[in-house]
């Protein structure tokens, strides 16, 4: 009994993708577009080119081109978690991205396996794109978590701002110059439109809507209603850091308690996937009889229709809003 080793070669393919993407990423970009450096990418930016200006429109493009694209057909899958993450590769560099990693990953098929050309093609593309998708949704989800957990400190660090006399806009330069990107650099631009005479409150609503972050919401409306009605900016953002880290405590606990239904979800959806990968790996011709009966295909689009409403059902029944 012979064991296929095709699934383990797709497997290595698409893990092999994902990694080359990140490397031509640093590559390209360099290791300050990374959410582990320690100086935050504008600062960065700025100590090179010494042109504030320039490195405020280039962030700017950067942080908006992605929503402009949503018309593309294939990159419209993607651009939201694109613009969230804040990749700095235009939508055409992505697209572009994605041909290259499928026809190599065409190319290591076609080396590694006997399958026939159609399917090569098939797999290739959907290895390629769904490569850089999970690439980039990996990115966006450490990095709106990394400042969903920055928020609350940098808040607080505007408030001791204000309290020694510093104006709002400074208190905002603080931030963009003391704390770590991700969120040093987004309020790094809001400083650089404040100081070119944008309203500091409009560029939070911007932020927020485009990051599309309920805290940063919360922080705009405060900060929007206190240039409007007047009062004692530093006590109202006070509270609000105080709500939410009381939020973010919430979410955690709301997450650890739903943590079992949504691995149990995920087992079970991926569970006959993986049974049928296993068995084709040790008896490939194991269905070889079954897909002869009329039944077979509308069974396995049934199945995969399962599989499928499994996952919408699962997340949403564990879908608490905080």
């Amino acid at each position: 009994m012979g064991i296929s080793l095709e699934p383990i070669i797709y497997v290595l393919i698409f893990a092999g993708v994902l990694a080359l993407v990140e490397g031509i990423y640093l590559t390209v970009f360099g290791k300050s577009i990374s959410l582990n450096s320690r100086v935050n990418r504008r600062l960065d930016m700025l100590d090179k080119s010494g042109n504030r200006e320039e490195v405020m429109e280039k962030l700017r493009k950067e942080m908006t081109q992605h929503l402009k694209a949503r018309n593309i057909p294939i990159y419209s899958i993607l651009s939201s978690k694109a613009q969230k993450a804040a990749i700095a590769f235009t939508p055409k560099q992505l697209i572009m991205l994605m041909g290259g990693v499928s026809v190599l990953a065409f190319a290591l098929l076609t080396v590694g396996t006997d399958t026939d050309i159609a399917i090569r093609a098939a797999v290739s593309l959907g290895i390629g794109i769904a490569g850089v998708f999970v690439w980039i949704n990996a990115k966006a989800a450490k990095r709106m978590k990394l400042m969903e957990e920055q928020l609350p400190d940098a808040i607080e660090l505007m408030v001791r701002s204000l309290r020694v006399g510093h104006p709002f806009s400074s208190a905002i330069s603080i931030v963009a110059d003391e704390v770590a990107d991700p969120l040093a650099t987004e309020f790094g631009i809001i400083a650089d439109e404040s100081a070119y005479g944008r309203d500091v409150g409009e560029a939070l609503k911007d932020m927020a809507e485009r990051l599309d972050m309920q805290d940063l919401r919360f922080l705009a409306v405060a900060v929007t209603i206190q240039q409007q009605s007047g009062g004692n900016l530093a006590e109202i953002l006070e509270g609000l850091a105080k709500v939410i880290r009381a939020r973010f405590r919430l979410f955690r606990r709301v997450k650890a308690i739903t943590a079992e239904a949504k691995w149990s979800g995920n087992f079970l959806s991926a569970f006959p996937i993986l049974a049928l990968v296993g068995i084709q790996m040790i008896k490939p011709d194991y269905y070889d009889d079954a897909m002869n009966h009329p039944l077979f295909i509308p069974a396995c689009l049934a199945v995969g229709g399962f599989l499928v409403a499994n996952i919408f059902v699962m997340r949403s029944l564990v879908n608490i809003k905080v």
